[in-house]
């Protein structure tokens, strides 16, 4: 396991990002045209996140809300802000296609944690810990347990698992998993899904305690 989560596996990631890259280019101009032209500019969202031994990089995704505030200039709820096209790109996974360039770079694998904001660093238990001993990835481990609407403890559960299980049979079984998310995610109406912040939910906790 040390072999190929060291070694092998960024390897593999390289060379099928590389190719995706490639193969996917008429897809993600296309999509830029479609976001520009739906949902504004800019074309993408930045937002700084963290990946492996707690490392922060800037990560990109197609825009999928729209930039509206209320009358005291705060941002309006995600729901709200959330477009139809963006909805689409989100139930499809195309919103994370500027991902592969950071799997590239090494921020990112192609499976692994989702790349989680930097404000949550403090929300996790010592188990949940363990995603930082590996990179985050574009393909969460979740789509393995056919749940593309965990909860947070669910889905840091499944990443904590996989950090401390990762394996090439392990990334297969995920990759085949894929395209049945993708059709659980379509089902599900996933690109409606929107959770309330690990920090805030976690804040709300502790102050119950």
């Amino acid at each position: 396991m040390y072999m190929y989560n060291k070694y092998i596996k960024r390897i593999l990631d390289f060379l099928f990002a590389f190719l995706a890259l490639i193969i996917l280019s008429p897809v993600f101009l296309a999509v830029s045209i479609l976001v520009r032209l739906k949902n504004g500019s800019p074309v993408l969202f930045s937002q700084k996140r963290v990946t492996i031994e707690k490392k922060v990089f800037e990560i990109k995704k197609f825009r999928t809300m729209t930039e509206e505030k209320d009358l005291q200039g705060n941002y309006l709820p995600d729901s709200e802000r959330v477009t139809y096209l963006g909805k689409i790109l989100r139930s499809t996974s195309l919103d994370e296609l500027p991902e592969i360039v950071e799997i590239l770079k090494g921020n990112l694998s192609i499976i692994g944690p989702r790349p989680l904001p930097v404000s949550y660093n403090d929300f996790y238990t010592e188990n949940e810990k363990s995603r930082f001993s590996v990179r985050a990835g574009l393909i969460p481990p979740e789509v393995l347990y056919n749940n593309v609407q965990p909860t947070w403890d669910e889905q840091l559960g499944y990443e904590a698992h996989y950090a401390e299980n990762v394996s090439f049979i392990l990334d297969l079984k995920i990759l085949f998993a894929v395209f049945k998310g993708l059709f659980l995610r379509y089902n599900k109406d996933y690109g409606e899904y929107v959770r309330e912040a690990l920090n805030v939910e976690r804040s709300k906790v502790m102050e119950e305690v």
